[in-house]
């Protein structure tokens, strides 16, 4: 059988076009649908790794597992396990101090009671999270302990479809590292107090696989008395659903991206710039919508420091980094 494109006037081929097209642009249009109405039914909490189990998506449900917001990825405060290792570089010029640290974090969230919206993902979400953020000089023998920092929160989650906010009150303290003391010349050992109570309001809006939040907070009791008090704090994320390393039934990883940003009253606003984009593995579709994740992410960080004794310096940070939980 031969195909009409083959006829001389091209009469053939305005036939066969006429017959192809239509279905072909139907069969388009129905598996757009069908990939829109996926997506659609994918909400955000899902999708970032914190959804809510089928079980616990309709009334009151006392400590819930899940959430309604999802983690920031770039934020270095953010409540979740990690190890990285960074290229450290401080100093005006970012030339007084270079070394190579191990910075460590061990955080997680508990959730204490949901009220569910009526749709999946919807819903007020009240939780406890805490977390210790640790820093450790490489170059040494005994990888000296240089600085840790306490976080403890209590963050009311809020979601209605694409918009979801966050409202934290939380307290933070800092510690300098024994050893740290214990080698640095007596002009070095300048060792501040450091602790703060703060309430934080942010806002987040997805779309999809872009995710976009702002916000800020006011430190209302500081330690020293001249700490500033307002900070405000933005970012940008993307997370697609499809995975560029599939993996069949173990699931497969995908490529993740995100920046973050704050600027503070403390630092005369000079923004502190986090970065972080790298592969997170997660499990098959089907799975628990709550299932730990992990990844491992390039980091970048520039302005001032985010490690509590070290803050009134300015830093810059290159390396890599290995993060667990639903990011």
């Amino acid at each position: 059988m031969h195909l009409p494109a083959r006829t001389d006037s091209g009469e053939g081929v305005r036939a066969l076009t006429s017959i192809t097209m239509p279905r072909f642009s139907a069969a388009v249009a129905l598996a757009g649908l069908f990939a829109s109405s996926a997506i659609a039914q994918t909400s955000a909490p899902t999708r970032c790794g914190v959804g809510i189990p089928p079980g616990e998506r309709t009334g009151y449900v006392p400590l819930p597992r899940g959430d309604v917001f999802c983690p920031l990825i770039a934020d270095p405060k953010a409540s979740r396990t990690f190890a990285s290792m960074l290229r450290h570089e401080s100093g005006d010029n970012l030339t007084d101090a270079e070394l190579d640290i191990a910075s460590v974090g061990i955080g997680d969230a508990f959730g204490l009671g949901r009220w569910n919206g009526g749709h999946a993902g919807d819903g007020v979400q009240l939780s406890l999270t805490a977390g210790v953020f640790a820093q450790f000089d490489l170059g040494t023998s005994s990888y000296d302990f240089l600085n840790a920092d306490y976080v403890v929160g209590l963050p009311l989650t809020i979601r209605r479809g694409w918009f979801s906010t966050r409202i934290r009150v939380y307290h933070q303290s800092s510690h300098l590292g024994d050893e740290y003391l214990l080698r640095e010349p007596p002009d070095r050992q300048d060792r501040e107090n450091l602790s703060f109570e703060a309430v934080e309001w942010l806002l987040s809006a997805d779309g999809g696989p872009l995710r976009l939040y702002g916000g800020g907070e006011m430190l209302f009791r500081r330690e020293p008395a001249d700490l500033g008090r307002y900070v405000a704090h933005g970012g940008v994320e993307f997370r697609p659903l499809a995975r560029i390393i599939p993996l069949g039934s173990l699931g497969g990883f995908r490529f993740v991206a995100a920046s973050d940003v704050k600027s503070s009253e403390e630092q005369d606003w000079d923004p502190a710039i986090s970065a972080r984009a790298g592969l997170e593995y997660d499990r098959a579709p089907g799975a628990d919508a709550t299932a730990r994740r992990w990844g491992i992410f390039a980091e970048f960080y520039t302005g001032p420091s985010p490690y509590g004794q070290f803050f009134r310096e300015k830093v810059r940070l290159i390396g890599v980094g290995v993060h667990f939980g639903g990011f």
